[in-house]
């Protein structure tokens, strides 16, 4: 009997990459997809096999709906079939929410077009492979900054906004042969936000969000894929949800 396959976007590095080694070590194939960084991805998937998975490596933009369909028809070449598919691929621009005049149309439209449309076409394109599946899933990652308007912008903030409701929408639509679910990470200690906010800018802000969160740490990219891993693998009963990771910055100290 084939393994599952687990089709992680944006897993280069950061929470997509924590995913696919999560599912690749507890006995999936899984997917490494990748929009630029070729060597990142190779090094990720060479991670996976050395954990005992069968690795397809696949460039595309997530944001285009022709690059999502053949990633689709890669999968069922591959392997013909599809159990867990994990939208983690998004991007932003870092803005202060103070200035608005940091954000154009154009960078709503960009960061929407990935981070909003590109879950609704990958998912799509994915359709028919999950429900032949037993067990599908699909899990997308949105941000406590949907809860909370702040984050590395308002555009982004929005976006994040929207893959919620998407993620409502999409489990009613998709069910009962196929569960969706969202993941809402806090502060994640890792390259995007370290480069995004720079070495200062990210001590501070670390300095701030433990001092609100109830557990007093930041998210590492392998909780969230822990979070992941339970939405896909073990809550059976479980679609529609929006499961935050964010050590308790949401509901703050006392």
């Amino acid at each position: 009997m084939s393994k599952p396959v687990c089709i992680t976007s944006g897993s280069s590095s950061g929470i997509g990459a924590a995913t696919a080694l999560l599912f690749a070590e507890r006995g999936y194939d899984v997917v490494v997809n990748y929009s630029r960084d070729k060597a990142q991805a190779d090094e990720v998937a060479a991670q996976c096999r050395a954990a005992g998975a069968d690795v397809l490596v696949l460039q595309a933009d997530i944001g285009d709906d022709a690059s999502c369909r053949d990633m689709a028809a890669q999968v069922q070449k591959r392997w013909g079939r599809a159990d867990a598919l994990v939208n983690n691929a998004g991007r932003t621009k870092f803005a202060a929410a103070r200035d608005l005049e940091a954000l154009s149309a154009e960078d709503f439209v960009d960061i929407c077009r990935l981070n909003v449309a590109g879950i609704f076409q990958l998912t799509r394109a994915f359709v028919p492979l999950l429900q032949a599946s037993p067990k599908a899933s699909v899990t997308n990652v949105s941000s406590i900054a949907s809860l909370t308007g702040a984050g590395s912008s308002i555009a982004y903030a929005a976006s994040k906004g929207a893959v919620n409701t998407l993620t409502l929408s999409l489990a009613r639509a998709l069910g009962p042969a196929i569960r969706v679910n969202a993941v809402l990470p806090g502060m994640v200690d890792g390259v995007w936000l370290r480069k995004g906010m720079g070495a200062e800018g990210f001590a501070r802000g670390a300095e701030r969000y433990r001092g609100r969160a109830i557990l007093e740490d930041l998210i590492q990219p392998v909780d969230v894929a822990k979070a992941i891993w339970w939405l896909a693998n073990e809550a059976d009963k479980t679609t529609g949800h929006l499961v935050p990771v964010e050590a308790g910055a949401v509901l703050g100290k006392l």
